[in-house]
């Protein structure tokens, strides 16, 4: 008797129904399923009805009475998606920070197993995923989001073992641009997760349907309800909402420098810490050097610079010894290459604008056929001949058109390629490996890609520097951005203060020294330190110092924007000498301010005594801390450093941690000696230069502890010590474009203005408001703890990745 075949085979799919006979299967022999079968990106979009609502406590709902908008591709309407309200984000809020209690109490093996599982239901479901960011216009591979779960399984289970003594951030705010990627999303969504904290994603256009099917592929992948959220809309303002909600804990921001500072601005005065990763539309150097090989370079530059969607705007530089070379062989390249098409057509009057604005500079261009008259059409395009200051070069157009320069010596090449605002990424060809590292070494940019280019993994981290954002995502690095130690007090909540930001710490008063004032009636006058001069105060204005019974203790100069400028301009002569000693050298001269600081030691506790009004016992105990403390930062000067990771790409890689530049500290009334000391020495241990404001309450030991500093092997300009009204000072810093890096401890209001101003010129904060700080036991500045000292050195580098290819 035979064997009798079901007529039908039926798969059930989690995002989708298939249904096929036995003979239908055998005539087309197409690839089978699996038990879990992958459905298209279609059936998805139809399961759902072509109309998607936020995705909140594991489930997607959608309220009738939201407002509705379209997400398309160049064939028309793809789906709706709703856009959300306050009760909205509240409703996710409420759920991640629920969410957040049964994450943050598994284990780290279990929360290890739901990323080895979201690996493995990407890997089923990756046609569905590739189809949707197609439709969205975010191409994504598959692939790299498969890498990035496995990457991060593995740091989820080694999160108690490797940081024991760090806490998660709690409920996480993740928000992306419109033109922001998959890659980039998850590059902050699977790190935050890993480390145990909840996250609500605020997407942009382009990862709002990715985002929402990688929710439910994590419901699939067995995360508890209510970790992964995602709410829809205009992002700015959900952003902005976001904040306002005390149960949010952190935001940080992916995408285009415009979207992240109307983000920036809505969300400042909340409380809410906020970093920004402003990778797309960065300007980046392409450097051919006259001992690259130029056939694979040209290659290079075709991939890269040609493709109707980039993450950067590219630049090339060609050394002039190979400048006809290189341009004979992109002629020959781009003989016969179609015009690409263009995202928008506002695109195409922005070409038109700039290419004929650089022929009128004498530009010559390369193209393989003329542009059309109109349409979203544009023919790929070199232009040739550019001075660097020529906008095109500083702020490229979109689409298939690259500016070219040339320049004479290598050193010239890494100087062009230091010349944009933006610090994210650069590709230099060379075959001469010295010189390869060399300019690595002297590019201000997070990544440096060898004989290669656009090369990532999440192993290595990367970072902006400049215009380009103030945080890390990636490696390791990347993931201390979603952890705090235990120890570290977090920034209280409050709601915005009524500031005019353009009148801020300009309307403080001077303290003029009266006509006919007695000088033998004060104990003494003291000088500021800048750029490494004493200065006294100027025309007679001054700030009294005040012992605790409200006598007058001594006067000190009150500094203004100019001290600040003064400072800057020598610390900006003296860091790069700085950062070329070797660390057994920055070492040893910490180690002599150790030794200065003990000599003076009896000085130093008698004016804590005075100045705070604590036991001389106390005030000792406080400068034999401080002594300890910079001989821990001298010691740890070569003992910080990065590494090696292993990439899956063949090849070798490096990971180095890097100074910032110039620092501006506002310094704690707390621990007036002990927190200038730890403050110092680990900005002036990685190699900075720092410009520093002591507390107007406390400014004694600062001043003293001047002379200490001209004692020691410190160089002179690499620290400024200014006295003054701290708004003033705080203002001076936050509008100096040298600055890269501000640590504050003052007022709400000052920690509000600073959100609000650092976002052009970009800084990198670390916020502390010192009212709420003194009400709830703050920062513990003689706690030795090992957390709290990894938390301040790397608040005083940056990181930089540099990728050598292998054959």
């Amino acid at each position: 008797m035979p064997l009798k075949m079901p007529q039908r085979i039926g798969l059930h799919m989690n995002l989708g129904i298939s249904t096929k006979t036995v003979h239908e299967i055998f005539q087309t022999m197409e690839y089978g399923s699996s038990s879990s079968s992958t459905a298209t990106a279609q059936s998805w979009l139809e399961k759902h009805s072509r109309s998607l609502g936020f995705f909140i406590d594991g489930k997607f709902s959608s309220p009738a009475d939201r407002q509705t908008q379209d997400v398309t591709d160049s064939k028309g309407v793809v789906c709706s998606t709703v856009c959300a309200k306050d009760e909205d984000v509240a409703s996710a809020a409420s759920s991640a920070a629920g969410g957040f209690k049964t994450w943050s109490e598994l284990s780290c093996y279990q929360r290890a197993k739901v990323f080895l599982k979201l690996a493995s239901v990407l890997q089923r479901h990756s046609q569905c995923v590739s189809e949707l960011c197609e439709l969205s216009q975010s191409s994504t591979s598959p692939a790299a989001l498969i890498r990035l779960a496995q990457y991060y399984a593995s740091w989820a289970q080694l999160r108690d073992t490797l940081m024991p003594e760090w806490t998660p951030q709690g409920v996480v705010a993740v928000v992306v641009s419109d033109d922001c990627s998959v890659y980039f999303l998850l590059l902050k969504v699977l790190p935050a997760l890993s480390m145990g904290n909840a996250v609500i994603v605020v997407p942009g256009k382009s990862t709002t349907l990715p985002a929402l099917l990688l929710a439910q592929l994590f419901m699939e992948a067995g995360i508890p309800a209510g970790v992964l959220n995602v709410v829809t809309g205009s992002e700015a303002s959900l952003a902005a909402k976001v904040a306002q909600n005390p149960q949010v804990n952190y935001l940080t921001y992916s995408g285009c420098k415009q979207t992240g500072e109307a983000v920036a601005k809505a969300t400042a005065g909340w409380g809410v810490p906020m970093t920004l990763s402003l990778t797309h539309n960065s300007v980046c150097p392409f450097i051919i050097f006259d001992s690259a090989d130029l056939d694979s370079a040209v290659d290079g530059v075709i991939e890269l610079a040609f493709k109707k969607k980039r993450d950067f705007h590219w630049v090339l530089f060609v050394q002039e010894s190979v400048m006809d070379s290189v341009v004979a062989r992109l002629k020959l390249r781009m003989a016969g290459m179609k015009c690409v098409s263009l995202v928008t057509e506002t695109d195409r009057k922005l070409i038109d604008v700039v290419v004929q604005e650089a022929q009128q500079q004498g530009a010559t261009l390369i193209q393989p056929c003329s542009p059309p008259s109109t349409g979203g059409l544009y023919p790929p395009t070199v232009l040739c001949g550019l001075a660097p200051s020529c906008e095109s070069v500083i702020s490229p157009p979109p689409g298939p058109v690259l500016p070219l320069i040339s320049f004479r010596s290598s050193a010239e090449g890494v100087t062009l390629g230091n010349h944009s605002p933006h610090g994210q990424a650069a590709s230099i060809w060379t075959e001469d490996l010295t010189l390869a590292l060399e300019s690595a070494k002297s590019l201000y940019l997070g990544s440096v890609w060898v004989n290669c280019h656009s090369v990532m993994d999440p192993a290595l981290p990367l970072c902006g520097r400049r215009e380009s954002g103030n945080c890390t995502d990636g490696g390791r690095e990347g993931l201390y951005q979603f952890l705090r130690p235990s120890l570290s007090p977090s920034l209280p909540r409050s709601s915005p203060s009524s500031i005019n930001y353009a009148a801020f710490g300009s309307a403080e008063s001077k303290f003029m020294i009266p006509e006919g004032f007695d000088p033998s009636s004060v104990p003494r006058f003291y000088s500021q330190l800048v750029g490494g001069q004493l200065r006294k105060a100027d025309s007679g204005c001054s700030r009294s110092v005040l012992a605790p019974g409200g006598a007058v203790l001594a006067h000190c100069p009150d500094g203004g924007r100019k001290d600040v400028r003064n400072a800057v301009e020598a610390a900006v002569k003296v860091q790069p000498g700085w950062i070329k000693k070797s660390p057994a050298t920055r070492s040893q001269s910490l180690y002599s301010l150790a030794a200065s600081l003990d000599k003076r030691r009896r000085d130093m506790a008698t004016s804590i005594q005075t100045q705070t009004g604590i036991s001389f016992e106390e005030a000792e105990k406080e400068v034999e801390l401080s002594i300890s403390r910079l001989s821990d930062w001298a010691a740890r000067c070569d003992k910080e450093q990065g590494g090696t990771p292993f990439p899956p790409q063949s090849g070798s890689a490096l990971s180095t941690p890097e100074a910032l530049g110039v620092l501006g500290v506002i310094l704690p009334s707390s621990k007036p000696l002990l927190s200038l000391v730890s403050l110092l020495g680990a900005a002036v241990a990685m190699g900075n230069a720092v410009v520093m404001v002591p507390s107007e309450k406390y400014p004694l030991p600062a001043l003293e502890f001047i002379q200490v500093l001209q004692a020691s092997d410190i160089p002179a300009g690499l620290v400024s010590i200014i006295t003054g009204g701290r708004d003033q000072l705080t203002q001076a810093l936050a509008n100096h474009s040298v600055i890269q890096s501000i640590w504050y401890w003052g007022s709400k209001e000052g920690c509000q203005f600073l959100q609000y101003s650092c976002i052009s010129p970009l800084k990198r904060l670390w916020l502390h408001c010192e009212e709420e700080e003194e009400k709830e036991a703050g920062r513990n500045w003689a706690c030795s703890d090992p957390s709290l000292q990894e938390e301040l050195w790397r608040k005083a580098v940056v990181w930089k990745s540099i990728w050598i290819p292998t054959a």
